[in-house]
């Protein structure tokens, strides 16, 4: 049976423990975390590499700065599972249970903070351009294009990484018995502001605008209609846009219990001493990393080119999942080419019809 309540003084000093260990909490789950994240590994990893292969294939037959997006968030993920899952919780946490050098576990933790930082604000370009797509079509066809794209990602990159060096000096909440500092509070604090607050106030506000854009358009579609005006049917919640909306609120739902933990642990009651803290703790990061998994299966429950690039993956096909459209300039070119044939070949053949006037046909004497 489970020992719910902390350790206690009196019952531990014969055991000649160390003080520090007298007011630990345990960890309740046992090995449900390890058995948890190693799952969670082999389905993930396997999962958003074939979601990166499918979303290049895209990427370089449509040409759209979408999947270039899409795929920044892909490969964010992996970074994660790989630093957060596999080196954080299960190599130096179960394998080596933090018995590593301090500089390597601050090390690792900065590029744990790196890849979290990353994986969540690749989305922020992404809604963005949705936005601008939707509200403002004429500026989106000026300012969206791939290269556009990459370099708005290696942007992003780079402050995820400049964004996780303050957090080398991230205190361990499992196991640091003294309650938080200036610092931690200030790490803390900042933590949750670019992991939670700031990118759910943008997909919030952004987010919003587009719903009420498409709506206005729609009670103006309908208000036209009413006076006998007939317009094409109104723009409605496509299946980009409520894809970006399944991103945004997945990440919004998974992500609110770990920043509401950690802001209790700095406030109330710290990880280390009460296990109700710990457990709620480790759950909240099970939730949150979670979030690293599912983009896949929404993908494939709202795209069907997303499908389509997946089904051309698996089963070793190369071939274009639809005949790749020609650039308008090529479109032009060729009906200027086409035109100017159509009329040479019409004049041509006006000439050869026509009669010779009689100046022309008189033989010379």
């Amino acid at each position: 049976m489970v020992d719910w309540s902390n350790v206690t003084v009196a019952g531990h000093q014969e055991l000649g423990l160390k003080p520090e260990e007298l007011q630990r909490s345990k960890c309740v789950l046992g090995f449900i975390p390890v058995i948890y994240y190693s799952a969670l590994l082999c389905v993930g990893v396997p999962v958003n590499i074939l979601t990166a292969v499918a979303l290049s294939r895209l990427a370089s037959r449509t040409k759209k700065a979408l999947y270039y997006y899409l795929l920044a968030v892909t490969g964010s993920d992996i970074l994660s599972q790989l630093f957060i899952i596999f080196v954080g919780f299960l190599l130096e946490t179960a394998v080596f249970h933090r018995d590593v050098p301090a500089l390597l576990l601050h090390i690792v933790s900065a590029a744990e903070f790196a890849a979290n930082h990353a994986s969540i604000w690749s989305t922020v370009p992404l809604t963005v351009d949705r936005y601008v797509a939707l509200c403002h079509p004429l500026l989106h066809r000026q300012i969206s294009y791939p290269a556009r794209a990459r370099k708005i990602i290696a942007v992003v990159l780079l402050l995820s990484l400049a964004s996780g060096v303050p957090f080398f000096w991230w205190s361990d909440m499992w196991r640091n018995i003294h309650p938080p500092t200036s610092l931690d509070t200030v790490l803390i604090w900042t933590h949750v502001t670019i992991i939670y607050f700031l990118p759910c106030s943008v997909f919030l506000v952004l987010n919003t605008l587009i719903i009420h854009t498409l709506r206005m358009r729609q009670k103006q579609h309908r208000w036209e209609e009413e006076r006998g005006h007939k317009l094409a049917p109104p723009q409605r919640l496509g299946k980009t846009t409520a894809m970006l909306l399944a991103i945004t609120s997945v990440f919004s739902v998974l992500w609110a219990p770990r920043t509401i933990v950690v802001i209790y642990h700095l406030y109330v009651s710290s990880v280390h001493r009460d296990w109700r803290v710990h457990l709620a703790y480790d759950l909240s990061n099970m939730l949150a990393m979670l979030n690293t998994a599912v983009n896949f299966f929404l993908y494939c429950f709202v795209s069907k080119p997303f499908r389509g690039a997946v089904r051309d993956v698996v089963l070793l096909r190369g071939g274009p999942l639809y005949p790749r459209r020609a650039l308008p300039q090529q479109q032009a070119f060729t009906a200027a080419s086409i035109s100017s044939l159509y009329s040479g070949n019409n004049k041509r053949s006006q000439r050869d019809s026509t009669p010779l006037s009689p100046r022309r046909a008189r033989k010379p004497s």
